[in-house]
């Protein structure tokens, strides 16, 4: 028993395994390696060749390894790298002066600065060397008070923010981070989706983070789409895989691009169809056309009724050129959001609810026209599993 404790306990020094993607380790030390140098070279550029103070400060490197490693982080957005940096070194120079005692002057320094980013909102992890490396700095250092915290401390944060701005989204990682998701609708007042309406929602999030009270080391919209990709992967658990093509309706009505606009809606009416998939001649879908796209045209401001209005609207024009839209391809929603066969039919609730676009082209690889899924078919789909579910755990789902 003592031995399977003290194992279990041995346990907990044990890193975690690795999930980082090779790529995703290259790109990291390709920008690090890049940007470190670049900041340097500029650093003793500016500073000039006859300076005594350090080109570039030692705890660079590891704020090196926040911002090209953990773009996403909290603590590795330019505030707390620039203001974390500079205001670690502004404290460290004033507890030197006012206490000659490295062995005291030192921790203060830690402690006063830890406190100061807090306060602040600029935790930066490197700052607490920044702040050591300013106490030990040496004469250069004391020499040069308060402008050390300047220069070259803030000269190199700002430098290796800028770099890592440059790097980051260049490799498509979205530097600065946004640290706060909030929807917004037109008139200003916060929105949420409608998937957020019944699953985890913005206010969730502040709740479960004011009562954690403890440092996250991980964006909130990182986080949030964590939990998302979990709940994804539960409802697949739940619902099986059922794919698009179990549920998709395959003989599919569709338009071109030159299809004239009452030909259109002839179609959608005779079938009693909301939206027309809008291909090409080989049948890769180009655009999507939808009642809506029909009465978004101006001339449904005007006073009068709709019926009027839209038989005026599908009439064709007698005059060589017309502004006025005559074929699908002038008021469709050009490309679309399109899911593949082979996707999971649960993968389409966020895309319908969010997006609200309510009929979903099902394609191939290359884009070719296979079926449609509406927001009926998917009701269809969730109701059957879930009749099917309840009644018959072990029953496999048979496509709606």
């Amino acid at each position: 028993m003592e031995t399977l404790m003290v194992t279990n306990w041995l346990k907990r020094f044990l890193p975690a395994a690795q999930t980082v993607r090779w790529n995703e380790r290259a790109r990291a030390a390709l920008s690090a390696f890049i940007g470190l140098l670049f900041t340097y070279l500029i650093s003793k550029q500016i500073l000039g060749n006859s300076a005594e103070l350090p080109f570039l400060v030692a705890p660079m490197g590891a704020s090196s390894i926040l911002v090209f490693c953990v773009p996403a982080s909290p603590m590795a957005q330019p505030w707390p790298v620039i203001g974390g940096n500079v205001i670690s070194a502004l404290i460290a120079v004033a507890c030197c002066k006012l206490i000659h005692d490295p062995a005291l002057a030192a921790p203060l320094a830690l402690a006063l600065a830890i406190t100061a980013m807090f306060a602040l909102r600029c935790l930066h992890p490197p700052s607490g060397a920044v702040a050591l490396t300013t106490v030990f700095g040496g004469h250069a250092v004391s020499a040069a008070g308060f402008s050390f915290a300047f220069l070259p401390v803030g000269l190199n944060s700002l430098l290796l923010v800028t770099m890592a701005s440059l790097l980051n989204n260049a490799f498509h990682r979205p530097y600065p981070h946004t640290q706060q998701s909030l929807h917004t609708n037109q008139h200003g007042s916060k929105d949420q989706p409608t998937s957020e309406r019944t699953g985890i929602n913005q206010a969730d999030l502040d709740e479960v983070f004011q009562r954690y009270g403890q440092v996250v080391d991980i964006s909130r919209d990182d986080f949030e789409n964590l939990l998302q990709q979990a709940e994804m992967r539960a409802y697949r658990r739940r619902f099986g895989e059922i794919l698009c093509a179990d549920i998709m309706t395959r003989d599919v009505v569709f338009a071109e691009f030159g299809t004239p606009l009452q030909d259109a809606w002839t179609m959608m009416r005779a079938h009693n169809i909301w939206a027309l998939p809008v291909v090409t001649a080989s049948g890769r879908v180009i655009g999507l056309i939808g009642r809506e796209n029909f009465m978004h045209d101006q001339m449904f401001d005007d006073v009068g009724g709709l019926a009027y209005h839209l038989k005026n609207f599908l009439k064709p024009s007698v005059t060589v050129h017309s502004e006025r839209p005559e074929v699908v391809g002038q008021i469709m929603r050009s490309k679309p959001l399109t899911m593949t066969a082979d996707r999971p039919f649960i993968e389409l609730v966020p895309v319908m609810t969010d997006t609200g676009q309510r009929h979903i082209p099902i394609v191939d690889q290359n884009q070719n026209l296979l079926g449609m899924v509406s927001q009926s078919d998917l009701i269809a789909a969730l109701y059957n599993r879930g009749i099917t579910t309840a009644l018959h755990p072990d029953q496999a789902f048979q496509p709606v």
